[in-house]
C-alpha cells in the first residue's frame, strides 16, 4: 500500500474550535474513504483527544500535535507573524512547508492564514500575495469566483494570473475537463471597463494562453453560469460575495415567515417539503465552503469562521482535491506561457 496522505487541520480556528473542526474531520474521513488519507491535527491535545472520544471510528486516522497558542480572529496579521510561531494555525501551514502533509486547513484569521502562509510557502512563479477562490453556486453547478479578498486592487497581469489559477482550480475541484473563463465588468463591450481590465482581456483574448476565454461578464451572470470561472479584483469579488450571502440569508429568512404566516401556508409548507430542503441546501455556505489560497508553494484552504462541521469538511474535501491534482503542474506551465506573452502584449485597444 502506498504511503497516507496528510491533511494538516487547525483544530483550533473557527468560531467553535474542536466542537465543528473534529466532527468535520470525521464527516471528511466518511466521504474519503478509500483515499488513504490520514489527518494531523493541530492545537489543545486534551480539547481534541475529548472530541475525538465521540468519534472513536476515526481515532486511528488522527495523529495530534499540541499546541497552547491559538491565533484569535481579531489578531493583527503582523502580530499573528511575530507572535504565532508554534501555533494551531502555524504548526498546519509548517507541516505542509516541511512535506508532512499535502494540504492545511483552517477556519481560522483570514490575514494571519493568509501572512503565515505566505511567510512559510513562499510564492510560486512572479506572484506577490495569494489569491482567495470562492465556489459560489449557479444555475449549472458552481461557478469559480476569485479573488475574493486578498487583493484590493490588481493590474492587468494579475488578473491574468487570477485566470491561470481560477481555471486550474475550477478543473482539479470540479472536475470539468475545460472551464470557461470570464472577466467582471461593468458590461460586455469592448471598451468598458477601466484600463487594467481591457490589458487583462487584450491579453486572455488574444495571447494564445490555452484558456477558453469567453470575454467580459456581468455581475448577474455569475449565479446564471454562463461561464465556469469569474475573475475580479479582490476588492469587487469580496463585495460580490458578502452581497450574495447577505441575498441569501435574505431570502431564507422571508420564506420561513411566508410559510409560517398562517395554517394554509404551513400546509403548503409541508407539500413543498423536499423542495424547500434541496433549496436550504443550495442557498447554505457550509454547502460550498472552503476556499484555497491561490498561487502559493502549497496548498492551504481557508473555511468560513462560522461554519458547522458539513462545512468544515467539505473545505477539507476541497484541500484534498486540489492536493491530489495536477493543479499546480498547470499552473507552472501557463506562467510560463504567460510570461512570453507579456513579452510581446497585445494592445488593449485592439479588436481581433
Amino acid at each position: 500500500m502506498t504511503n497516507p496522505q496528510v491533511i494538516a487541520i487547525d483544530a483550533m480556528g473557527g468560531d467553535h474550535g474542536p466542537s465543528v473542526t473534529i466532527p468535520g474531520v470525521a464527516r471528511a474521513a466518511r466521504l474519503l474513504e478509500g483515499r488513504n488519507v490520514r489527518f494531523l491535527l493541530c492545537g489543545d491535545e486534551a480539547r481534541i483527544a475529548a472530541q475525538l472520544g465521540r468519534s472513536k471510528r476515526i481515532a486511528d486516522l488522527c495523529d495530534i500535535r499540541h499546541s497552547d497558542l491559538v491565533i484569535s480572529s481579531d489578531d493583527p496579521p503582523a502580530q499573528a507573524m511575530r507572535r504565532g510561531k508554534g501555533s494551531s494555525m502555524w504548526n498546519a501551514v509548517e507541516a505542509v512547508k516541511n512535506g508532512e502533509a499535502i494540504a492545511a486547513v483552517s477556519s481560522g484569521n483570514t490575514g494571519a492564514l493568509m501572512a503565515i502562509s505566505k511567510l512559510l510557502l513562499r510564492m510560486a512563479a512572479d506572484l506577490d500575495r495569494p489569491a482567495i477562490v470562492a465556489s459560489w453556486p449557479s444555475m449549472h453547478g458552481s461557478t469559480t469566483v476569485l479573488d475574493v479578498g486578498a487583493n484590493v486592487g490588481c493590474d492587468a497581469e494579475r488578473l491574468v494570473d487570477f485566470a491561470i489559477m481560477g481555471e486550474a482550480f475550477h478543473r482539479a475541484v470540479h472536475a470539468v475537463p475545460r472551464p470557461t473563463v470570464g472577466l467582471l465588468n461593468i458590461g460586455s463591450e469592448d471598451q468598458k471597463g477601466h484600463e487594467e481590465l481591457r490589458e487583462a482581456h487584450a491579453i486572455l483574448r488574444d495571447g494564445g494562453l490555452p484558456i477558453d476565454y469567453r470575454g467580459f461578464v456581468e455581475g448577474t451572470d455569475i449565479s446564471s453560469g454562463v461561464v465556469d470561472v469569474v475573475i475580479t479584483d479582490g476588492f469587487t469579488g469580496n463585495v460580490a460575495l458578502k452581497t450574495a450571502e447577505g441575498t441569501a440569508r435574505f431570502i431564507g429568512s422571508e420564506m420561513r415567515a411566508a410559510f409560517t404566516s398562517g395554517l394554509m401556508s404551513k400546509l403548503g409548507a409541508l407539500i413543498a417539503n423536499q423542495a424547500l430542503k434541496k433549496l436550504k441546501h443550495r442557498l447554505d455556505p457550509n454547502t460550498v465552503n472552503g476556499g484555497p489560497l491561490l498561487g502559493l508553494n502549497g496548498v492551504v484552504v481557508k473555511s468560513h469562521g462560522g461554519a458547522n462541521d458539513e462545512g468544515f469538511a467539505n473545505a477539507i474535501l476541497v484541500a484534498a482535491d486540489v492536493a491530489q491534482s495536477r493543479f499546480a503542474d498547470e499552473i507552472h506551465a501557463n506562467m510560463q506561457q504567460l510570461m512570453t506573452v507579456l513579452a510581446h502584449p497585445p494592445a488593449a485597444g485592439e479588436v481581433s
